[in-house]
């Protein structure tokens, strides 16, 4: 078996490890390593200089000093270390950083990780954020078809440098779900790191909620994963799980993190109980699933099939305007469906964005996708 083959996750791993090592190395000789600290004494070192984000929090005094700062100034807070412990244990990870958003994790784990001189693949319906985050990161990019294995192999093939893999493992306008497993399997094949981004999956897959990495047993087999706490979950920012090094290099590295005020530590606490929430709410996810099986299969009662495995359904209609015309029928008969553009997704590929949730009824779920095959048919 030649070396491309045998390139097992673990061995990327240690590369990728000893690049980061030697990084965090050089930066502990210079006296420039970076640690996070929870503020202590008067302050003389946040952005706060009208006072107002040091003011007692009426619910919850202990929750006031959100410092004004980012993380490595004064907004460190000893929740935001409570927060992504049970962040990694969720997810079985070493270690979690939580960023502000999920566009910043997105933008800046992949272009802090991946360096000039890598080679990355990058399906192409990722989302704006990881295209954004793979231009900044310099490396020589390699777009495949959306899904095609046999179009990502022929770029692994003639690939040099280290290689990187980046998808998503829901994809948020198609609904449908990346093959991870093979994935995977083939990141293994040649050599290659792979990172998932599960916006659109975490809280909804698996026995406790953690997304489609963990639920297909995954977690040691792709360099790390991001997830958002902004939809599921119902909360700001984002985290990314992986490595205690690959976090602490992230820390002394992205400037994504570096440079952005902390979130405030009052949302840490929401964090927490969020996650816990997510963790125990089985039946949450399993009416959610339940519903997008009974609308699926309610349009299809109608003669419309569509292609999704999920929860996000889309209605291809083609035309922009047919698009639209079709959202503001929907929104008139009492239903928010939103019209989605190019650049959004492709020309010609406008349509109708359907979000089924947990809390949907069963005869709401059948009197819109009954709504949905009178637009379909031009009713």
């Amino acid at each position: 078996m030649d070396e491309a083959s045998a390139g097992l996750t673990p061995s990327v791993r240690t590369t990728l490890d000893s690049r980061w090592r030697r990084t965090l190395d050089q930066l502990a000789a210079q006296h420039r390593e970076r640690r996070l600290v929870p503020p202590s004494g008067i302050d003389f070192s946040s952005n706060d200089y009208l006072g107002y984000a040091s003011k007692p929090h009426a619910d919850d005094p202990a929750l006031s000093a959100s410092g004004a700062a980012s993380r490595l100034l004064r907004g460190q807070h000893p929740l935001w270390d409570e927060v992504e412990s049970q962040l990694a244990a969720w997810h079985g990870a070493e270690a979690a950083l939580v960023f502000a958003s999920g566009y910043a994790a997105n933008e800046g784990v992949l272009s802090t990780l991946i360096e000039p001189g890598d080679w990355v693949a990058s399906d192409a319906l990722n989302h704006a954020s990881i295209i954004d985050g793979l231009r900044l990161s310099k490396a020589e990019r390699f777009v495949f078809r959306h899904l095609d294995l046999g179009h990502l192999e022929e770029g692994l093939q003639t690939a040099k440098g280290q290689r990187f893999i980046v998808v998503e493992s829901l994809y948020g306008m198609d609904g449908d779900l990346a093959p991870l497993a093979d994935l995977a399997s083939l990141a293994e094949r040649y050599g290659a790191a792979l990172i998932v981004d599960e916006a659109h999956a975490t809280g909804c897959w698996g026995n406790e909620g953690g997304g489609l990495v963990d639920a297909q047993g995954l977690r040691n087999r792709v360099l790390c994963s991001i997830h958002t706490g902004g939809k599921a979950l119902g909360v700001h920012g984002a985290y990314v799980v992986g490595s205690h090094q690959m976090c602490d290099y992230l820390v002394n590295r992205c400037r994504h993190f570096i440079f952005t005020t902390a979130l405030p530590p009052r949302l840490g606490a929401w964090w927490k109980q969020m996650v816990t929430w997510v963790c125990h709410d089985g039946d949450a996810r399993n009416r959610l699933h339940a519903n997008a099986r009974r609308f699926s299969e309610s349009l299809a009662l109608h003669g419309v099939r569509v292609p999704s495995e999920s929860y996000i359904v889309p209605i291809v209609l083609g035309a922009d305007e047919r698009a639209v015309a079709a959202a503001a029928s929907l929104q008139a008969q009492g239903f928010d469906v939103r019209a989605i553009r190019p650049p959004t997704v492709p020309e010609g590929a406008a349509r109708l964005r359907v979000s089924i949730h947990a809390d949907h009824e069963p005869a709401t779920l059948d009197a819109l996708a009954d709504a949905i095959a009178r637009i379909v048919r031009g009713a």
